[in-house]
Formats: C-alpha cells, sequence, structure tokens
C-alpha cells in the first residue's frame, strides 16, 4: 500500500476522532442506528441472520471504537495499564465477533471447522481471562469486559474536560487524606468559598469513576473465578469424549457454574460492576433450561406450546411470541448464543 494512501487514511482517522470527540451525542445515535438496523434485517431473506449478526457485531465494535478515541480525547482513561487495556480490548472483541465468526465458519468449512473455530476463540478468551486474574489481579471478570460509556452521564462537556485535564485543582495529602485547592485552581475573591472541597473532591472522584478498583479475591473466590473462566473448556472436552447427546456435558457444566457462583456469591464488598456481573451470571443460569440435552428432552415442547397459547390469546403478545418461536430453533443451533 503506497504511502500517500496511508496518509490519506491516517487523516480521515484524525477527522473521525475529532467529529466523536465533540459529537459523542450524534455518535451514540449512530451506534443505535446500526444496531437497529441489525434486527431489522433478521428473518427477511435467506441466510439474513448471518448479515443481521455482521451488521449487530458491527455496531458492537463501532461504540467500542467510539468510546476508546472519547476516553483519550476527554481525558476520561481506564484507570490500568496499557497492556491491560489492550487485553481487556481484544477480549471485548472476541467476545463482539465470536457469533459471527461461527456462523462464517459452519458457512465456509463445515461443522468441523465450526468447532474448531468454537475451540479455539475459548481458549484464547480463557488465556486472556487467566492473565487477567493472575498478572492484573483483575478480580471477577465481567461482560462485556469493557463497559460501554454512558454517554449521557458518564462524559461532561468537552471545554470542563479539558478543564479538568490540564489543571490540578486538589492536592491530596498522602498521610492525612486531607484535600486541600491548589493555588492554581483558586477562585477570584468575589467567587472565593472558604469551606472544605472535601465535597467537590468526591464528586469529582465519582464522576471520574467509570472503571472502578476491583475486589481483591482471596484464594476460594480466586478459585471460584478460576473454576467459571475454564468452564467453557471443560465442557468443550466433555462434548469431545461424552458426545452431544449425553448429559454429562450438561451436568458437569452446570455443577462447575453453581459451584463458581455459590462461592463468589458469598463476598460482601462487590462494588457495582461486580454486583451487576454476578446478577448476570446468576440470570444466565436459567440458561441451562434452554441447553441441550434438556432442551430437547423436556424444555422445548412447553416452550413453544407457552408461547403458542400466549400468542393466540392475549393481543399483542403474538408481535413477539411468533418470532421467538421462529428463531428458537436458529438460537440452538448457535454454540456460542447458549454455552458462549
Amino acid at each position: 500500500m503506497s504511502k500517500p494512501y496511508l496518509d490519506k487514511l491516517f487523516r480521515l482517522y484524525e477527522r473521525y476522532q475529532q467529529y466523536v470527540t465533540q459529537n459523542p451525542a450524534a455518535t451514540a445515535k449512530l451506534e443505535s442506528t446500526v444496531r437497529t438496523l441489525s434486527y431489522l434485517i433478521a428473518g427477511r431473506f435467506a441466510d439474513s441472520h448471518a448479515l443481521s449478526e455482521l451488521v449487530y457485531s458491527a455496531s458492537n465494535l463501532l461504540v467500542l471504537l467510539n468510546d476508546g478515541i472519547l476516553r483519550r480525547g476527554l481525558c476520561r482513561n481506564l484507570p490500568m495499564s496499557l497492556s491491560q487495556q489492550r487485553l481487556l480490548t481484544w477480549l471485548s472483541v472476541l467476545e463482539y465477533v465470536e457469533v459471527f465468526t461461527e456462523m462464517g465458519a459452519s458457512k465456509i468449512w463445515g461443522e468441523g471447522g465450526r468447532w474448531l473455530v468454537i475451540i479455539l476463540i475459548q481458549i484464547a478468551k480463557a488465556i486472556l481471562r487467566i492473565l487477567l486474574l493472575f498478572w492484573y489481579k483483575s478480580g471477577i471478570q465481567t461482560s462485556p469486559p469493557i463497559i460501554p460509556l454512558d454517554r449521557d452521564s458518564d462524559l461532561c462537556t468537552r471545554e470542563e474536560d479539558r478543564e479538568e485535564c490540564g489543571n490540578d485543582k486538589f492536592f491530596v495529602g498522602q498521610r492525612t487524606g486531607r484535600v486541600i485547592r491548589t493555588l492554581n485552581s483558586t477562585p477570584s475573591m468575589h467567587a472565593r468559598v472558604w469551606g472544605s472541597p472535601e465535597k467537590d473532591w468526591m464528586s469529582m472522584q465519582v464522576k471520574q469513576d467509570l472503571h472502578p478498583s476491583p475486589t481483591p479475591l482471596g484464594l476460594q473466590e480466586t478459585i471460584a473465578e478460576t473454576v467459571y473462566i475454564g468452564r467453557p473448556l471443560v465442557h468443550l472436552l466433555c462434548l469431545g469424549v461424552c458426545g452431544r447427546r449425553s448429559w454429562k456435558p450438561w451436568f458437569i457444566s452446570g455443577i462447575l457454574e453453581l459451584t463458581s457462583f455459590s462461592l463468589l456469591n458469598e463476598m460482601k464488598t462487590l462494588n457495582r460492576r461486580e454486583r451487576a456481573e454476578m446478577r448476570r451470571r446468576a440470570f444466565l443460569l436459567l440458561y441451562y433450561l434452554l441447553r441441550s440435552p434438556f432442551y430437547d428432552r423436556y424444555a422445548e415442547t412447553k416452550i413453544l406450546v407457552l408461547l403458542r397459547f400466549l400468542a393466540d390469546y392475549i393481543p399483542g403478545v403474538g408481535l413477539i411470541a411468533r418470532p421467538l418461536m421462529e428463531y428458537l430453533p436458529i438460537w440452538q443451533k448457535i454454540y456460542f448464543y447458549n454455552w458462549g
């Protein structure tokens, strides 16, 4: 690729960065539009589910890219090392594209290629999470690894951010923890307030706490999180040994996930993100009702009868229930939908 072409692409990217930094609300609307488009495409024509998943993955990657630009441009960088940020970014990318990658591998290489891609992605995710857990002490792993910015509440105006980044408004004593205004940030005499800046300092800290520090894990909690990280690999190994129709992979995976959840749920000092992650894991335990072989032998008939009854006898519910009945068989065939 010629150098002038690379320079042109670089200038174009710089202009895009400038636009995203200056227009976070418009950027959020663009992301929402792309995501809505993925919902509208699904079921419209042959292979529409793969195209819909491609657009949905692209929308998530667009959010990840724009959030990175906004954090750099508005001085909202994650409070961690650059290498840890890169690991989290790669882990986020894998989670965003795994479903489409599975669909594409199935189309191109067949069932064998599909399972090979599934195994490789799960191994890569497990390695990244183990590094984050043991090397960077990242605590309970959340999904997605990098929480998207809330453009309304987490970001302030560009001018305010530049002022916050350019000036050191407060000094915090290392021994006493006392907060004192610096001379550079002292207001004019007529606007001066002779009060403690503690409240201002605390509000600024809350505002900048977009990625709270992880709760330290003890030995028991570290083992529990390791079990949770390794559970997908154990499940895949059991599938290879026992077969897809066997109950053993379903039981072993469920026991590992329940054990991990029970041990981690005993912690009382989790931060807001970690509590949300534990609620998410509790909800995902219900997925075992929709996972084979339990779904094939017990749940499928009952769920379809219930959805059909709701669609036929409750006005308006059919708009949701009938597409859901059509989508359930497709959802069942995708590993990363129900086991990822």
